[in-house]
Protein backbone atom coordinates (compact mmCIF):
# COMPACT_ATOMS: atom_id res chain seq x y z
CA UNK A 1 0.00 0.00 0.00
CA UNK A 2 0.97 3.22 -0.96
CA UNK A 3 0.25 5.23 2.78
CA UNK A 4 1.37 8.65 1.38
CA UNK A 5 -1.51 8.74 -0.72
CA UNK A 6 -4.36 9.39 0.97
CA UNK A 7 -6.85 7.44 -2.06
CA UNK A 8 -5.08 5.08 -1.44
CA UNK A 9 -5.41 4.07 1.97
CA UNK A 10 -8.00 1.99 2.94
CA UNK A 11 -8.57 1.00 6.68
CA UNK A 12 -10.61 -1.26 8.34
CA UNK A 13 -9.43 -1.97 11.94
CA UNK A 14 -6.66 0.27 12.39
CA UNK A 15 -4.31 -1.64 14.78
CA UNK A 16 -4.70 -4.84 11.81
CA UNK A 17 -3.33 -2.19 9.37
CA UNK A 18 -0.71 -1.12 12.12
CA UNK A 19 0.74 -4.79 11.64
CA UNK A 20 0.26 -4.88 8.23
CA UNK A 21 2.50 -1.70 7.77
CA UNK A 22 4.95 -3.01 10.57
CA UNK A 23 5.00 -6.49 8.49
CA UNK A 24 5.95 -4.53 5.21
CA UNK A 25 8.89 -2.70 6.54
CA UNK A 26 10.30 -6.20 8.38
CA UNK A 27 9.55 -7.59 4.69
CA UNK A 28 10.90 -4.60 2.06
CA UNK A 29 14.68 -4.35 4.53
CA UNK A 30 15.36 -7.84 2.99
CA UNK A 31 15.76 -6.12 0.00
CA UNK A 32 19.29 -4.56 -1.55
CA UNK A 33 19.33 -0.92 -0.11
CA UNK A 34 21.07 1.06 2.64
CA UNK A 35 18.92 3.36 4.04
CA UNK A 36 15.54 2.98 5.49
CA UNK A 37 13.67 6.65 4.55
CA UNK A 38 10.95 8.62 5.99
CA UNK A 39 11.14 5.92 8.28
CA UNK A 40 7.95 4.68 10.28
CA UNK A 41 5.86 6.88 8.10
CA UNK A 42 2.15 6.85 8.53
CA UNK A 43 -1.24 7.71 6.89
CA UNK A 44 -2.85 11.36 7.45
CA UNK A 45 -5.49 9.01 9.61
CA UNK A 46 -3.62 8.03 11.88
CA UNK A 47 -0.12 9.87 11.93
CA UNK A 48 -1.92 12.41 14.84
CA UNK A 49 -1.82 8.98 17.01
CA UNK A 50 2.09 8.30 15.68
CA UNK A 51 3.23 7.54 19.64
CA UNK A 52 0.14 5.42 20.27
CA UNK A 53 0.84 2.98 17.26
CA UNK A 54 4.61 2.87 17.28
CA UNK A 55 4.13 0.75 20.32
CA UNK A 56 7.62 -0.72 22.12
CA UNK A 57 7.01 -4.53 20.29
CA UNK A 58 6.17 -2.76 17.20
CA UNK A 59 9.20 -0.58 17.14
CA UNK A 60 11.44 -3.38 18.69
CA UNK A 61 10.31 -5.63 15.60
CA UNK A 62 11.34 -3.05 12.91
CA UNK A 63 14.59 -2.17 14.87
CA UNK A 64 15.49 -6.17 14.82
CA UNK A 65 14.68 -6.05 11.07
CA UNK A 66 17.42 -3.18 10.49
CA UNK A 67 19.68 -4.64 12.81
CA UNK A 68 19.77 -8.21 11.00
CA UNK A 69 19.81 -6.89 7.71
CA UNK A 70 22.37 -3.77 8.53
CA UNK A 71 19.90 -1.06 7.47
CA UNK A 72 20.72 2.33 8.58
CA UNK A 73 18.07 4.82 9.76
CA UNK A 74 17.27 7.75 8.37
CA UNK A 75 15.68 10.74 10.64
CA UNK A 76 13.70 12.70 8.58
CA UNK A 77 13.64 16.15 8.87
CA UNK A 78 10.22 17.00 7.08
CA UNK A 79 7.88 14.48 8.60
CA UNK A 80 9.88 14.74 12.03
CA UNK A 81 9.66 10.56 11.89
CA UNK A 82 10.92 8.56 13.46
CA UNK A 83 9.72 9.86 16.63
CA UNK A 84 12.34 10.40 19.72
CA UNK A 85 11.56 6.70 21.56
CA UNK A 86 12.50 4.94 18.17
CA UNK A 87 15.93 7.05 17.34
CA UNK A 88 16.67 6.03 21.06
CA UNK A 89 16.09 2.31 21.20
CA UNK A 90 17.78 2.31 17.18
CA UNK A 91 20.81 4.02 19.01
CA UNK A 92 21.02 1.56 22.00
CA UNK A 93 21.15 -1.30 19.59
CA UNK A 94 23.44 0.42 17.52
CA UNK A 95 22.08 1.33 14.30
CA UNK A 96 23.51 3.98 12.11
CA UNK A 97 21.60 7.53 11.14
CA UNK A 98 21.41 9.78 8.43
CA UNK A 99 19.46 12.75 8.02
CA UNK A 100 16.86 13.34 5.33
CA UNK A 101 13.91 15.09 3.93
CA UNK A 102 11.80 13.13 1.30
CA UNK A 103 13.01 16.54 -1.04
CA UNK A 104 9.73 16.83 -2.98
CA UNK A 105 9.21 20.19 -3.60
CA UNK A 106 13.00 21.50 -2.53
CA UNK A 107 12.14 22.88 1.02
CA UNK A 108 14.46 21.52 2.68
CA UNK A 109 14.52 23.33 5.33
CA UNK A 110 17.70 23.33 7.90
CA UNK A 111 17.89 19.88 9.69
CA UNK A 112 15.54 21.30 12.67
CA UNK A 113 14.37 18.17 13.63
CA UNK A 114 17.47 15.76 12.62
CA UNK A 115 19.66 18.36 14.91
CA UNK A 116 16.99 18.04 17.62
CA UNK A 117 16.63 14.54 17.64
CA UNK A 118 20.75 14.09 17.11
CA UNK A 119 20.91 16.21 20.46
CA UNK A 120 18.28 14.56 22.14
CA UNK A 121 19.61 11.28 21.78
CA UNK A 122 22.77 11.78 22.03
CA UNK A 123 24.07 10.71 18.52
CA UNK A 124 27.69 11.44 17.49
CA UNK A 125 29.83 11.05 14.31
CA UNK A 126 30.28 7.70 15.33
CA UNK A 127 26.43 6.77 15.35
CA UNK A 128 26.39 8.54 11.34
CA UNK A 129 26.54 6.17 8.52
CA UNK A 130 29.68 6.57 6.18
CA UNK A 131 28.70 5.04 2.64
CA UNK A 132 31.31 2.30 1.57
CA UNK A 133 31.86 4.26 -2.08
CA UNK A 134 33.47 1.24 -4.51
CA UNK A 135 35.70 2.78 -7.48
Amino acid sequence: TRLWIPEEVFIEDEEQYMDLIVEKIVVVMQEPMDVYVNPNFLPDVMNDRYDAFWTDERMDRVITALKDTDKVLEINHRYRIPNQAFIQKAKDAGLKFTFGTNNADGDFGKMEYCIEMKKACGITAADMYKPNIQE
